[in-house]
């Protein structure tokens, strides 16, 4: 149980260090102030770079280590006797949902940044050049961030794991603080226009109806 225990707390204590990372990589103007323009930027892709990929692979922990596994409903399981697993049919089904709606919804929101702005995932860390208010940011302001929530619950269910699934209300505040540090810089950068944005569009949860 200890040994169980044990790695599954490398990982959060592995993910917590990348989002400290991630927290450091959109600090735009104290990296320029620090390392110089040209280099400030390099240093703030390479951090976002780095911590993003490590975070994946550290929810991927999450997922796969040692930990008590549960059952939503219905004992069907559909087994892989090549690799000794087995998945209960409904967190199939369930995380096959999650992980898909999740997973569109990031590949959308990367999709229309690189389509209006012109920069793909490791530019996101530089100074943005304009709102991006269409495709899924019309909806909400932070549709990657709503989408990488989704699949985190998605997995952890597919794979039955407890903890991770315990993680999830860590993992959805890390991404608000991460969100929320972003928006304060780009607040700073771009002034009223973004104001304007956060005004009319919801951080996270879309709105069911509009107000008239």
């Amino acid at each position: 149980m200890e040994l169980m225990f044990a790695w599954f707390l490398v990982c959060v204590i592995g993910f917590l260090l990348m989002m400290a990372l991630h927290f450091w990589s959109v600090e735009h103007q104290k990296l320029k102030r620090r390392f110089g323009k040209k280099k400030g930027v390099k240093i703030g892709k390479i951090l976002g770079t780095f911590s993003g990929w490590m975070e994946l692979v550290f929810l991927l922990g999450f997922w796969i280590s040692p930990q008590p596994r549960f059952t939503l409903f219905l004992n069907l399981s559909i087994s892989f006797p090549l690799v000794n697993f087995s998945i209960p049919l409904s967190h199939l089904i369930t995380a096959i949902f999650l992980m898909g709606v999740g997973a569109w919804i990031a590949i959308r929101a990367v999709r229309e940044m690189s389509r209006e702005v012109g920069f793909g995932v490791i530019d996101a860390h530089s100074k943005p050049r304009k709102i991006v208010t269409s495709g899924p940011f019309s909806i909400v302001r932070h549709p990657q961030y709503l989408g990488a929530d989704l699949a985190h619950v998605g997995g952890s269910i597919l794979f039955s794991a407890s903890y991770a699934l315990l993680f999830t209300p860590i993992y959805v505040m890390c991404n608000y603080l991460i969100s929320w540090k972003e928006e304060r810089e780009l607040v700073r950068e771009l002034g009223k226009k973004y104001k304007d944005y956060q005004e009319n569009t919801p951080m996270f949860i879309p709105k069911i109806w509009k107000n008239k």
